[in-house]
């Protein structure tokens, strides 16, 4: 068996040594994630280094980073290569200010919990204080006052 053969493995075998399922291994190759060979019968064969990108994948996802993000910060490495410890080190401090923001927006929304959120509902009698005829909206859709807009 050749070097190149050794070297990758099967849907199956990726899937067991990741944890991750068969069909979200697919669906991160339809993202542009991962991007398998293919043997002479048509089947995927993953290079083993796809092991760390979906490990990579994983990790980024527990930070609540979507796909489309992750993809962004994949497309950064050369030929679509795994992160190395450098890449990741330089990654991170992009990772920082971004988790930052998502840290201020939980502590805001624990903070906020039983207020207004500033969404527009209307539904609480507190929101005819804090979002009177729903001033909110003037910032833009969603909850804006966990956004980080502040009442007037």
């Amino acid at each position: 068996m050749d070097l190149y053969v050794k070297n990758e493995i099967t849907i199956g075998q990726l899937s067991a040594r990741t944890g991750v399922a068969i069909s979200a291994i697919r669906y991160y190759e339809t993202q542009g994630l991962i991007a398998p060979n293919r043997n002479a019968g048509g089947q995927r064969r993953f290079p083993r280094s796809d092991i760390r990108r979906i490990s990579f994948i994983l990790i980024c996802q527990q930070f609540g980073f979507t796909l489309t993000r992750i993809r962004e910060l994949m497309l950064t490495l050369p030929n679509g290569r795994t992160p190395t410890a450098k890449d990741w080190a330089k990654m991170s401090v992009g990772f920082r200010s971004e988790l930052d923001a998502k840290i201020h927006t939980l502590q805001k929304m624990r903070d906020n919990l039983d207020g207004c959120i500033g969404c527009g509902c209307l539904s609480m009698e507190n929101c005819a204080l804090y979002n009177p005829t729903d001033s909110a909206a003037e910032n833009g859709t969603g909850p804006r006052y966990l956004m980080g807009d502040s009442p007037a």
